[in-house]
């Protein structure tokens, strides 16, 4: 809390020329009081001259303080002086000095003296007195004698208070000249108030002490020091440079010394108390060289001897050896010191060794004190800037020794050079102390970071920093809002983001996150904000950012697209429609913005997908009584769906905020080929398990795409019925909800059900509490287990902590993606393939807690879990996406982020032992497949991975147990639950990053991808990510079988099943980038990515068909075969042969007929095997090995080489009798070894 000394009381005790009776004078002795010898004129005229020279040495300090004096004053008017100051100083504090030269020691009560009226008694005034009349706040000066006693009587004052009547603890602050045992030195060395010339003239007082101690003393005469050109203020003078360069070496000396709580309270508030304590250290150290030491309250340590004096002597004779030429001739060129140039270069010097463990620079304050001089001030922000990036702790010793407002007055006029580094000191303060905002808009320095943002010239990572620091001025303060409203940082930042989306060269990601996040917490809760981005028509300008490739990004723009919702709209709307014309805009507007937020509900990342769903809370809140007569409808009928038109249809919504002339069309919106349709088996828009129809109005929507309706309320609810848009159930009637409304209530409340089935546990239960507030409880079937499974997304605490994302694109220098990233080798190796490959990097975990507030996914509950349906705002679920941002602007992004030497090196003993095994296997016997080298007894399995460099396997059951076994020990390593809803089924096991520290990729039959880290350690794994990877699901399908191959070379993930089309995942980007048809009537049964091609795969069908699909092409097609031709059974498994000729797939049916083919002759296989007759269940095809191996349902693995020769068979029995066990489900081979990981469909795993 900043304070200042208002009133200052001098009491001067001197009786000059009358020697008190407890001290004896030496002669010749001390005698100069405030630089005047009392004896060189009359008793009463010296002391007032005494008198006025104190109050003007107190005034340099505090000119703006009034001073009032009282010359060897009576017990009366000390009262009235103490008394009077108090009145008017009111809640400031007011400063006491004593000099009692001319009366005796202080008492051992701790007494000081002063006069009677007559002068003939000297008469004790008690310190309790003296502090019921001055109270606190307070700071008192004593100089004399044993001035100690004084000191130990306050605070022995101080305790009885506090321990009698528990008064707190008092803000006094005592100075005292030397101990209760000590007399003041006498030598003529010194003056005689030596005490008070330490304090009120420190550099007078120093270089006296020091030409005494200097070998200038003998050519330097004394006199000089009193004409030392200049004034204490101008730094270019010879005075300014002393009193700068002391400044600064005893603000060193302190922050170094102190306490940061002691620095704080008598270095940075009072103005007064500050110059008082740094001349009292120097106080100190001269008096301890006369055998006084000198007392203060709170005590400091000693500071006497501390080496930084070293530094002061040394700046201070250098100056003083210029003195005799300046005097003598005034127009000679002073040469400054070279103390800061050296005090920086120290600093460097530390910078460069130094970190968060290591002592810290002691030259900090030092650098604070240069920050406004014209000479030091860029390289010293150059230097405080390499200081911030070190991390939050160097923000906050910046903080603690003083910097904000040496970089708040640097904001009012900077020159340009200076321009970024200062935007760059703000962001990292502000990334840790928010509340420097207000000080920040109370001097306009919002102006500044406006004007910034505005600039061409600046690089977009400087820029961002920029919105950074507007982020954070208007985050919940209505101040900051209003005046960066006034400013025009809406119209600066719509204005660019508009320009960002029209113009075709790349835009820094970090950018257009941050003017996202920006203007969502300016119009947060800010109704003028609000309409005003509604009528620049902000949804439209928003929704092209929906698409950026970085998750990040898509989430702030889902934010900022929530944010313009008003909390509380549509509450209280009349039944009338010619009284709703401004409630009539509003909604138009909220269609649009809820239609482009829609779009991205089943976006491939759970950071979007949460936004959306508080999006959706906000929207609900708004307009709760609508969407519960929906919902309420929707609970009775499951064919909610039949009566909604298409919001394709839904006309004038997207223009943004309607102008003047505008008004909402009174006819229908529905298109005319979309009217009531017949509910059968066959045509249901929703079947029993509620998927859409591919016939469906909705199903060629792109909200449809955006997410699936995999609902199953069969068990609950017919799905006969149907409403029609009037609802004639009565439910809704009341509401007289046109179609425009209809449909958009209906879809908001289909996209909430969809979010509460989740697969990712954070975003279902954020999906859960949406529906709460419109009414609906249990939406997800009750989990069969409730342990097992350790998530980055759930915790075992009630709350979760969501995604994480460690390497994300805004990690990266310069917001690139190092080229160092390698994917595992292709068999044979080229030296280019392994170079210019990558691997997925933002999957991984960050190193910050993941439970705190910024893991990036909404905060579920801030209420308390109240009754549902209700419209209290505490129930809304928050969203965090800003303060989860805002830990970019905390780690140091100066630093580059190369990799440890210890990953590097670890990757590249990877890649070579890839490289022999590749060799081995190319060349390898495969007699041993034969015989099974260890087994398992695994229910059901359905998936199996061999790790490429631990002997660890992988293993999926039916139930979705996952498995981890080192094989060569054959112990259990971890063993957990993919997830605990009630539909079980996995389909495949892949391993993304093999090089670097795996992530497992399990995909659900349901199409539901979750990726792992940590799965090999016993209950310590942890979901990074989930989402369902199928959209637009075939009706009357309750399992979607669906099929997914990993693609490492560009992290493509390749997902079909039941349903028309194959989705090509980014899993980098996290986001759907190509759907493409699969130009059948029938459904994919297997994929197969290739390993040396990127964008490349082959797709097997149910009707026996092959094809080849490259996304690079636009037609993306390559070929389309038939080469299961004698019977026509689905494709069971299909892979892309062992080395670089790509164009030779292996395709296996049902059949058992295996099926070699070249697309290069496309009419016909040339090579057939009959491994099964009508019992084929599995195939695996070796990444490098000349070798595949099938399986059937009747109990045995087949092994072939590509030449189509029978290698071997392999039989096993996992009991004593010999029992077969059921049919082979699944076979992979390990990718460098000859190993085959095979599972049974009974109770037998095993590897041979």
């Amino acid at each position: 809390m900043q304070m200042k000394t208002r009133y200052v009381a001098l009491v001067l005790c001197l009786n000059i020329s009358v020697d008190p009776p407890d001290v004896i004078k030496i002669s010749p002795c001390a005698r100069m009081e405030c630089w005047i010898d009392p004896f060189s004129m009359g008793p009463r005229k010296a002391l007032e001259s005494i008198g006025k020279t104190l109050s003007s040495q107190y005034e340099r300090w505090q000119p703006k303080a009034r001073y009032k004096c009282q010359l060897d004053p009576s017990v009366d008017e000390v009262k009235k002086l103490c008394t009077n100051c108090r009145r008017y100083a009111k809640r400031e504090r007011v400063l006491f000095h004593y000099n009692g030269h001319g009366v005796p020691k202080p008492t051992a009560n701790g007494e000081i003296w002063v006069f009677n009226k007559s002068y003939t008694q000297y008469i004790p005034l008690s310190i309790n007195e003296l502090d019921s009349w001055l109270k606190s706040p307070s700071i008192y000066v004593f100089d004399c004698s044993a001035a100690g006693m004084i000191v130990n009587s306050f605070i022995e004052l101080h305790e009885w208070s506090a321990s009698n009547f528990s008064v707190s603890q008092r803000d006094c602050i005592l100075l005292a000249a030397c101990e209760a045992h000590e007399t003041l030195p006498q030598s003529t060395e010194f003056p005689a108030d030596v005490f008070t010339s330490c304090l009120t003239t420190p550099i007078k007082m120093a270089l006296r002490w020091i030409c005494t101690r200097s070998l200038l003393r003998e050519s330097l005469d004394y006199s000089l020091i009193d004409k030392i050109p200049g004034c204490p203020n101008d730094r270019k003078t010879l005075l300014g440079e002393l009193n700068w360069i002391f400044t600064a070496v005893t603000d060193t000396i302190a922050w170094n010394v102190l306490p940061h709580d002691i620095f704080q309270r008598l270095f940075r508030q009072d103005l007064l108390v500050i110059s008082l304590f740094r001349n009292f250290l120097l106080a100190e150290r001269i008096m301890r060289s006369a055998n006084c030491s000198p007392v203060s309250h709170p005590t400091l340590p000693p500071t006497h001897q501390h080496h930084m004096w070293d530094a002061w002597d040394m700046a201070a004779e250098l100056c003083l050896s210029q003195l005799p030429s300046l005097v003598e001739d005034p127009n000679a060129e002073f040469q400054p010191s070279t103390f800061f140039t050296e005090q920086l270069t120290a600093f460097e010097v530390w910078l460069d060794h130094g970190s968060e463990h290591k002592k810290p620079p002691e030259q900090l304050p030092i650098i604070l004190q240069v920050l406004l001089s014209q000479c030091h001030c860029f390289r010293a922000l150059l230097l405080l800037g390499r200081f911030l990036d070190m991390g939050p702790w160097a923000v906050d010793l910046a903080l603690s020794v003083g910097i904000f407002p040496y970089v708040l007055k640097l904001l009012q006029t900077p020159p340009p050079e200076l321009r970024q580094i200062l935007v760059f000191i703000w962001t990292k303060i502000l990334a840790l102390d928010k509340s420097c905002r207000v000080d920040l808009v109370k001097d306009g320095g919002h102006i500044y970071f406006i004007k910034f943002l505005d600039s061409m010239e600046a690089y977009p990572e400087q820029r961002a920093m920029a919105a950074f620091v507007l982020a954070v001025i208007v985050d919940g303060h209505r101040q900051g809002q209003e005046a960066c409203m006034e400013a025009g940082l809406l119209h600066v930042s719509l204005k660019h983001l508009q320009s960002s989306c029209s113009n075709d060269s790349q835009t820094e990601p970090l950018f257009l996150q941050w003017l996202c996040l920006c203007l969502g917490k300016l119009w947060e809760d800010f109704s003028e904000a609000q309409t005003i981005g509604l009528q620049e028509d902000a949804t439209t300008i928003f929704a092209p950012l929906l698409s950026e490739p970085q998750p990040e990004v898509r989430a702030s723009a889902v934010f900022a697209l929530s944010t313009l919702l008003s909390v509380g709209f549509g509450t209280c709307r009349s039944v009338h429609r010619d009284e709703e014309c401004d409630d009539a805009e509003k909604f138009r507007a909220e269609v649009s913005v809820v239609k482009s937020i829609l779009c991205v509900a089943s976006d491939g990342s759970p950071l979007v997908r949460a936004e959306v769903a508080v999006a959706l809370a906000r929207f609900a809140l708004g307009h709760n009584k609508h969407l519960k007569s929906i919902a309420a409808a929707y609970s009775q009928s499951n064919s909610l769906i039949n009566s909604l038109p298409s919001l394709a249809n839904i006309k004038g919504s997207v223009g943004g905020y309607p102008k003047q002339n505008q008004h909402i069309p009174h006819g229908s919106i529905v298109s005319p080929e979309i009217g009531p349709m017949s509910v059968g088996n066959d045509y249901s828009l929703v079947a029993l398990d509620g998927r859409v129809s591919s016939s469906s109005p909705l199903a060629g929507l792109s909200i449809m795409h955006a997410y699936p309706l995999s609902y199953d309320y069969s068990s609950h609810h017919s799905d006969s019925g149907i409403l029609s848009d009037g609802f004639s159930n009565g439910l809704v009637n009341h509401t007289r909800l046109n179609p425009l409304e209809n449909a958009l209530y209906s879809h908001c409340v289909l996209a909430m059900y969809t979010l509460a089935k989740d697969p990712s546990p954070r975003v279902a239960n954020l999906g859960c509490r949406v529906l709460s507030i419109i009414g609906i409880e249990q939406v997800v079937v009750k989990p069969l287990k409730s342990g097992g499974v350790r998530t980055a997304e759930s915790t075992a605490s009630p709350t979760f902590a969501g995604l994480a994302r460690s390497s994300s694109w805004f990690d990266m220098k310069g917001g690139h993606l190092p080229l160092t990233f390698r994917t595992p080798p292709v068999s044979p190796p080229l030296p280019s393939c392994i170079t210019e490959m990558r691997r997925v990097c933002s999957l991984e975990i960050r190193p910050h807690l993941m439970n705190s507030p910024d893991s990036g996914l909404a905060d579920p509950l801030l209420g308390s879990d109240g009754s549902s349906g209700t419209s209290d705002r505490s129930l809304l679920p928050q969203s965090t996406i800003y303060s989860w941002c805002c830990v970019h602007f905390r780690k140091p992004p100066l630093t580059a982020t190369d990799e440890s030497e210890e990953v590097l090196a670890r990757r590249e003993e990877r890649e070579k032992r890839a490289l022999e095994h590749i060799a081995k296997c190319q060349h390898s016997a495969v007699s041993r497949l034969t015989n099974p080298i260890a087994k398992w007894d695994i229910k059901g399995t359905q998936a199996a991975l061999l790790e490429p460099f631990s002997p660890i396997i992988i293993a999926a059951d039916e139930n979705e147990r996952i498995r981890i076994w080192n094989h060569e020990e054959a112990i259990l390593l971890n063993s957990f639950d993919n997830h605990d809803f009630a539909y079980k089924g996995i389909s495949k096991l892949c391993l993304v990053n093999e090089l670097d520290d795996s992530l497992l990729l399990a995909a659900s039959s349901d199409g539901n991808i979750r990726i792992w880290k940590d799965y090999t350690l016993k209950g310590k794994q942890k979901l990074v990510t989930a989402f369902s990877s199928i959209h637009c699901h075939k009706p009357g399908v309750r399992s979607l079988n669906a099929v997914v191959d990993w693609q490492q070379q560009c992290s493509y993930l390749y997902a079909s099943g039941d349903i028309p089309s194959i989705m090509v995942w980014d899993v980098d980007k996290e986001q759907l980038v190509n759907t493409i048809p699969s130009s059948s009537d029938c459904s994919v049964s297997a994929v197969a990515a290739s390993q040396i091609h990127g964008g490349q795969f082959a797709a097997g069908f149910v009707d026996g068909s092959v094809r080849l699909y490259d996304v690079r092409t636009p037609e993306m097609l390559v070929c389309d075969l038939r080469p299961h031709t004698q019977r026509v059974e689905k494709v069971m498994g299909i892979g892309f042969q062992p080395g670089l000729d790509q164009g030779k797939i292996v395709s296996a049916s049902k059949a058992g007929d295996i099926q070699f083919l070249d697309i290069r002759n496309a009419r016909s296989t040339y090579l057939t095997i009959e491994a099964h007759r009508g019992s084929l269940t599995a195939l695996a095809v070796h990444r490098h090995a000349p070798i595949i191996a099938s399986g059937s349902a009747k109990q045995l693995i087949k092994v072939f080489s590509l030449e189509g020769d029978q290698l071997g068979t392999i039989r096993y029995y996992p009991t004593l009798m010999a029992q077969k066990i059921g049919a082979v489900s699944c076979l992979n081979f390990h990718p460098y070894q000859v190993l085959l990981a095979a599972g049974a469909a009974d109770a037998c795993m095993c590897i041979c």
